[in-house]
C-alpha cells in the first residue's frame, strides 16, 4: 500500500514528536514508560560484563575524552554519544531486552541510551525525558511497521535501521528542536541508518552493537541539525530515500498513522534468545509440564513458525552464544532438557551436554501455514511433540508471554529485575533502585 500523504513522512513523524513533548499524556503513557524503564535496565545492567560491551568500552575510552554522561552499569564516564553507544550494546548484549513484533525490531536498546547520556548532559527533568523516550519510540516503531516484513526479507536489521529514527526523534525532544530542524535531523539519519542480518550466518558480535549504532548515531543527527546542517526533507519516500533502498517501495505508509502511543504496544521477553520462537518455547515448556515429557520419552519435536522465523533460525549448530541464540532447535531442546530456556543454557559448556546435542537433533523447524498468515501482526508457533509410544502432543501458542493477550505483568516485569540484577547489586540495592 502506497498511500499518498500531504506532508512527507519526516514532517509528520517530526509533528508527532513535537505533539508528545508538550501535550498532556495519559496515565497510560507515564505507566507504559515506567515498564519500560524497568526492563531496560534490567537488561542494561545484566549486560555490562558482555565481551562486546568490554570491548566497546576500552576502545571508546581510548579514543574518547568526554567525561559528560555516564555508562549504565559501569563506573566510566564518556561522552554521549560514546555512553550511549556502550549503554545500547549491554542492554541488547544478552537479546532479554525489549520489542515490538510489528515493527520486527528492538526499541528500548536504541532508545532509553541515547536519551538518558544526552539528558544527562543536558540535565533533562524527568518529564522531559519521558516525552523524549517515548517519541523515540513512537518514531522508531512506525518507521519499522511502515517497511516490515520485507526489511528482514532483504536483510536489514529494523533495530539498527529504524532505531537510528528512533533514537534521533528522542534527542530532537530533549534538544527541543522545532519541527523543521527535527525533520532535517531525520533526513540525516536517513543516510546513517542501515545494520545487515548477515549476523545470523555465523554468529558474530556485531548484532550486539546495533542499537548502539543507532543510539549514537541519533545523538550526531540530532546534534548536527540543531547546528543547521540539513538533510532531505523526503528521506523516506524520495526516489533515492529509504524505502525505494531498502524495500524497493514496498512501504505501507498508513502505519505512520495509528491511534495510541507505540511505547504501549511493545513486548517483553523471558528467555534470552531471538523472539520470532519464543512461542514455540512456551509450547515445548507447556507441553512438557502437562505430560511428563522428557529427553528419555520423546521421538521428535516439530516446531511450526512462520517463514522469517525459520529463515536463518533453523540451524542446529553454533559455535558462538549468539549463534545459539539466534537457533530455534537449541532454544527448543533446552526447554525440553532443562525446564527453562535461560542465560546460562546458551554457553558453550551447557551446550557441549550430549543430552542438549541429543535433544537438539529431535528438532525439525518447518514454515506453518497459519502462523505465517498471523505475521507479522502475530508472532505464534505451533509444536508438536511426538513420544517413543507414537503418541503426538500437539500446542498453538498465538501470543508469546510478554505481548498480545498474553502481557507480563508489573509484577512479572519486578521479578525479572529482581532475578538478574539481585546476583550483581545484592538484594538491599536491588530493592532500593526498584523502589526508586
Amino acid at each position: 500500500m502506497n498511500t499518498v500523504v500531504s506532508k512527507s513522512v519526516s514532517e509528520v513523524l517530526a509533528g508527532q514528536s513535537a505533539r508528545i513533548a508538550t501535550e498532556p499524556l495519559d496515565e497510560r503513557a507515564y505507566h507504559a514508560f515506567s515498564r519500560a524503564c524497568i526492563d531496560f535496565i534490567t537488561c542494561a545492567v545484566l549486560g555490562t560484563g558482555m565481551p562486546v560491551t568490554e570491548a566497546s568500552l576500552r576502545y571508546f575510552s581510548k579514543t574518547d575524552l568526554g567525561r559528560q554522561s555516564s555508562v549504565i552499569g559501569r563506573r566510566e564516564r564518556l561522552s554521549p554519544a560514546s555512553a550511549a553507544f556502550i549503554t545500547s550494546a549491554s542492554a541488547h548484549g544478552l537479546d532479554l531486552d525489549d520489542g515490538h513484533t510489528r515493527a520486527g525490531g528492538h526499541p528500548g536498546a536504541s532508545v532509553f541510551p541515547a536519551t538518558f547520556a544526552m539528558a544527562e548532559n543536558l540535565g533533562s527533568t524527568s518529564d522531559e525525558i519521558i516525552r523524549a523516550v517515548v517519541a523515540g519510540y513512537n518514531t522508531m516503531v512506525r518507521v519499522a511497521t511502515m517497511m516490515h516484513p520485507n526489511t528482514a526479507k532483504r536483510g536489514w536489521h529494523n533495530t539498527a535501521v529504524a532505531g537510528t529514527f528512533g533514537a534521533t526523534s528522542a534527542v530532537s525532544v530533549l534538544l527541543k528542536l522545532d519541527d523543521e530542524k527535527a525533520m532535517h535531523a531525520l533526513g540525516l539519519a536517513g543516510s546513517f541508518a542501515g545494520g545487515l542480518l548477515e549476523f545470523l550466518a555465523e554468529g558474530p558480535d556485531v548484532k550486539r552493537i546495533h542499537p548502539g549504532m543507532a543510539a549514537r548515531d541519533g545523538i550526531v543527527c540530532a546534534g548536527l541539525a540543531e547546528e543547521g546542517l540539513t538533510g532531505p526533507t523526503r528521506v523516506f519516500e524520495g526516489p533515492h530515500g529509504v524505502f525505494n533502498a531498502f524495500i524497493s517501495g514496498t512501504q505501507d505508509v498508513s502505519k505512520l498513522y495509528a491511534d495510541t502511543l507505540e511505547i504501549g504496544d511493545i513486548y517483553f521477553k523471558l528467555y534470552p534468545c531471538c523472539r520470532h520462537y519464543h512461542a514455540a518455547i512456551d509450547g515445548v515448556l507447556d507441553l512438557k509440564a502437562e505430560h511428563g515429557l522428557d529427553l528419555t520419552n520423546v521421538r521428535q519435536i516439530r516446531l511450526g513458525l512462520y517463514g522469517v522465523a525459520v529463515r536463518g533460525h533453523d540451524h542446529k549448530d553454533a559455535d558462538t552464544m549468539l549463534g545459539a541464540q539466534m537457533s530455534a532447535p537449541i532454544a527448543a531442546a533446552l526447554a525440553l532438557v532443562d525446564g527453562a530456556v535461560t542465560v546460562r543454557g546458551f554457553e558453550q559448556d551447557s551446550l557441549r551436554r550430549a543430552d542438549v546435542r541429543a535433544a537438539v537433533q529431535l528438532v525439525d523447524v518447518k514454515v506453518d501455514e497459519e502462523c505465517e498468515r498471523e505475521y507479522p501482526k502475530r508472532r505464534s508457533g505451533m509444536v508438536a511433540i511426538e513420544t517413543n509410544d507414537g503418541r503426538v502432543y500437539e500446542k498453538r501458542v498465538m501470543d508469546p508471554k510478554g505481548e498480545g493477550k498474553n502481557p507480563l505483568s508489573d509484577d512479572d516485569l519486578n521479578a525479572k529485575f529482581r532475578a538478574n540484577c539481585t546476583p550483581i547489586y545484592g538484594e538491599a540495592a536491588t530493592e532500593r533502585r526498584l523502589a526508586g
